[in-house]
């Protein structure tokens, strides 16, 4: 018995050490840039380690960093905790500091999945002067449509990408309505409406860096059918998260390109896209989703989005 629970001891040690194991940490690839994957309330597991598998599928080689913010008290502690997680936050951004600091010409993105996103935005307001990131991926964020991402988008160099689903309904609907968001409001959150985008033109002046990609039916061929876990993926974010870390900048044309599965017109190398498999039956794919861009409106509970005709 006790050869047994040693035994048992030692597999469960290996495990966990395997699990905790960064895959695409190296010194060579630290030295190209940064990718920092913020889960969700769930902490690490299988959703966030195929975020990292996609992003090296889509060939970014650079450093990728599972940076698991959660505390051991569970998803809803982990929800509701605001003051924790912004705690949390600050330190995650005093490390992103160093390493800009011995790598001050290496890009830094972060790639934050449902309450990672919020850690994301949290995390990139506390960046120090002349420190800023590169930019901020969103997937299917936890936090309120009317949470004012201007001083993190101030923050970052090429702005703020956030898909949204409306189908994500049973976690960013009704889980967000009953136990609240990251931030602390019970309503659906950006991750499923998307964020407002204030009236006020000395709010509003920097959101011409946000960019708010709505889901298709098309992104289902990638894996994603619009829920909530499936945006993160593999292949999803290989095709469609991927060739924005590596676009260099991010603007109307680079968001058109990656929408249409055609690699970003910029100086950055080119990825391979995977292809969905074939099928005699399916119909002509429509074109992608629209971007929502920025419109002045005042504060609400939810934003009108739209697809392309």
């Amino acid at each position: 018995m006790q050869r047994f629970a040693l035994a048992s001891l030692t597999a469960l040690v290996a495990m966990a050490g395997g699990c905790a194991r960064q895959r695409f940490m190296t010194l060579e690839r630290e030295a190209r840039g940064l990718v920092v994957v913020l889960p969700g309330v769930e902490g690490r597991g299988p959703l966030n380690r195929a975020i990292c598998d996609g992003l090296n599928l889509g060939r970014v080689d650079w450093g990728i960093k599972l940076e698991d913010w959660t505390a051991p008290f569970g998803p809803i502690y982990n929800l509701r905790a605001e003051d924790h997680n912004r705690r949390k936050a600050a330190e995650i951004s005093v490390k992103l500091a160093e390493y800009k600091y011995a790598h001050p010409n290496n890009p830094v993105v972060l790639v934050g999945h449902s309450g990672g996103g919020a850690m994301a935005l949290w995390i990139a307001e506390s960046m120090p002067p002349n420190q800023d990131l590169d930019g901020v991926i969103l997937l299917s964020p936890a936090i309120s449509p009317p949470y004012l991402v201007d001083f993190a988008l101030s923050r970052t160099r090429r702005g703020v990408i956030s898909f949204y689903s409306h189908r994500d309904w049973v976690f960013l609907g009704l889980g967000t309505t009953i136990s609240g968001t990251m931030d602390g409001h019970h309503t659906s959150s950006a991750g499923r409406v998307g964020f407002v985008i204030p009236s006020t033109p000395h709010r509003s002046k920097h959101y011409s860096k946000l960019y708010q990609i709505a889901w298709h039916e098309r992104m289902a061929e990638m894996g994603h059918k619009g829920g909530h876990f499936s945006s993160s993926a593999e292949a999803f974010v290989a095709a469609y998260v991927a060739p924005f870390v590596l676009a260099g900048q991010w603007n109307d044309e680079v968001v058109a390109d990656v929408l249409s599965r055609r690699p970003p017109r910029t100086t950055a190398p080119p990825v391979e896209l995977p292809s969905p498999a074939p099928s005699r039956t399916r119909p002509a794919p429509r074109p992608a989703a629209a971007v929502t861009r920025p419109a002045t409106r005042p504060l609400g509970p939810a934003v009108q989005v739209r697809d392309v005709p």
